[in-house]
């Protein structure tokens, strides 16, 4: 069987995501479960984007509108930008295979961080393109060494901002230094995941960029409470769209995930009510860390990269047996490492009282 398999697939490691609470309460036998684990929002998804979910269910036997005319006009509203700028997509993962697909030759190259978005090199690997990885400093984004990494082969560069799992970000004036004398082949993918927690005066406007060699992924994954509808987009140039769009799946994003995002832009005091839980919580979670004497990296996303210490696993595994699921880092080469996500003021009691037990 294996020598039917395209051998780049045979070197890949799968991508593994945060453990899901039923399957944690089966294995273990617990009855209360909270997962930290995920970047999700631990208030679910809006009331609005709920209802509108119920109405629109009724008519799943349908097809989804293959162009998402509706979601794209109201992003495009929202954003300040024109419909044709916008990709829709089943998730940021699904984007970055077609902005792979769209822009990367199977000679060239892609450039990003060591350590980020596992996705841009498993993708990029089962796409069988080269990827060329550069060690983050100071747990950011090493923008001068990866533009020395940057030949005539690069046609992509992947920038997470802010990065996923360290919470850090490259500044404004970074960026700007960075995209100066950039060749003209290369292609800037900022991937801003998590900017709606960002809370700093020097993060990157990278709208203004748009209209240049950049594209911009956005997610309703987080902030929105939507990760389970898989919806994302990007925005770009529109002779870019227009490339992208041929590299698009038709029908790529459901008819409920459709209505639901055209929903959750609607219930603007859902994202504050959102953002404001993250910034109290990671404000709490850092404050108690530090009485601790535990390190971490500061994030300005809604999660915190911990310093356990000791080995990552061995943590996770504790406190998984507690009923706390938090992300182990060994995939991204932390070893002592747990990555946790920004819950309720409860859930990160919860955590801060397991830690302290185990530690």
């Amino acid at each position: 069987m294996k020598e039917l398999i395209r051998k780049n697939i045979l070197n890949i490691t799968p991508y593994v995501g945060g453990k899901p609470i039923e399957e944690t309460k089966r294995q273990l036998g617990l009855k209360e479960v909270i997962k930290l684990a995920s970047n999700e929002n631990p208030l679910g998804p809006s009331p609005r984007a709920i209802e509108a979910i119920k109405k629109c269910a009724e008519g799943v036997n349908r097809y989804p509108d293959s162009q998402g005319f509706y979601l794209k006009r109201k992003l495009a509203k929202t954003l300040g930008v024109a419909s044709g700028e916008i990709v829709l997509g089943n998730g940021s993962d699904e984007l970055i295979d077609i902005i792979i697909k769209t822009f990367v030759e199977p000679d060239e190259n892609i450039v990003t961080a060591e350590t980020t978005f596992l996705e841009y090199k498993i993708i990029a690997e089962v796409n069988s393109r080269k990827v060329i990885s550069v060690p983050l400093k100071y747990f950011k984004y090493d923008l001068e060494a990866i533009k020395g990494k940057i030949d005539k082969k690069t046609k992509l560069v992947f920038i997470a901002n802010p990065n996923n799992p360290t919470g850090t970000y490259v500044t404004k004036y970074e960026l700007q230094d960075f995209m100066s004398g950039l060749p003209e082949q290369v292609v800037v993918v900022l991937d801003e995941a998590y900017d709606t927690f960002v809370d700093v005066i020097d993060f990157p406007n990278s709208r203004g960029l748009a209209n240049k060699n950049v594209i911009i992924l956005k997610t309703f994954s987080k902030a929105y409470g939507l990760a389970g509808l898989r919806l994302g987009y990007a925005i770009a140039n529109s002779e870019f769209v227009s490339y992208m769009e041929r590299a698009r799946q038709p029908f790529n994003v459901n008819s409920l995930a459709q209505a639901a995002g055209i929903a959750a832009l609607d219930d603007k005091k859902f994202l504050e009510r959102s953002r404001k839980l993250v910034l109290e919580g990671k404000d709490y979670l850092c404050n108690i860390l530090k009485k601790m004497g535990v390190p971490y990296v500061p994030s300005v996303a809604n999660f915190i990269l911990v310093d356990a210490g000791r080995d990552g696993s061995s943590v996770f595994n504790q406190l998984l047996r507690t009923g706390v699921i938090v992300r182990d880092m060994q995939q991204y080469g932390l070893k002592n490492f747990i990555r946790v996500t920004i819950g309720t003021r409860k859930e990160n009691e919860r955590f801060i009282k397991a830690l302290k037990k185990i530690l």
